[in-house]
């Protein structure tokens, strides 16, 4: 399937910025006489494609893991000792295993961004292993092009970035 011209997606990605800049929130309110401190920041997230997804997927020594869930994408290194080479994780690296996630399973077919036909509780599963796993231990470091971006190369309107303190759009396109 060949996909939008590259000129086409241009116009999207920057409808697509200016709404993510209307939808960051704004810095936090400081109490009289307090100095604002800069918040901290880590790595500025990224849009990514599946191909490149999938080269951090724990093979290289010297580079990060990174793995999504829900299209979100997750610096996982820290968790080396189960993402990386040979470790019982790393079929969930370098790729969106939101599926196997949901499912708790490292099959092949599962390791997929597609949810088509869970149950409810391997959804509620998702939310909670998301939240409570996920979004609670590693930071994110970027979204894949398909929670960003419709097939047709049109912005998802539907699209808001995590609460990250180091989401700065600005960094971003």
């Amino acid at each position: 399937m060949a996909g939008p011209a590259p000129g086409r997606l241009l116009r999207p990605l920057a409808t697509l910025a200016l709404a993510l800049t209307l939808l960051a929130p704004g810095p936090p309110a400081v109490r009289a006489g307090q100095t604002p401190r800069p918040a901290e920041r880590g790595p500025p997230v990224r849009l990514f494609t599946e191909e490149e997804l999938a080269g951090y997927g724990g093979e290289e020594e010297n580079q990060p893991i990174y793995m999504a869930v829900k299209g979100v994408v997750f610096d996982v290194t820290s968790g080396k000792e189960f993402y990386g080479r040979g470790a019982p994780y790393n079929a969930l690296a370098g790729k969106d295993a939101t599926r196997g996630v949901a499912k708790m399973s490292l099959d092949p077919a599962d390791l997929t961004h597609d949810t088509t036909g869970l149950t409810a509780e391997e959804l509620k599963s998702l939310d909670d292993v998301f939240t409570k796993v996920y979004k609670a231990k590693y930071p994110i470091v970027g979204y894949t092009a398909r929670r960003i971006l419709n097939e047709d190369g049109s912005p998802n309107l539907d699209f808001k970035p995590e609460d990250q303190p180091h989401f700065d759009l600005k960094d971003e396109f």
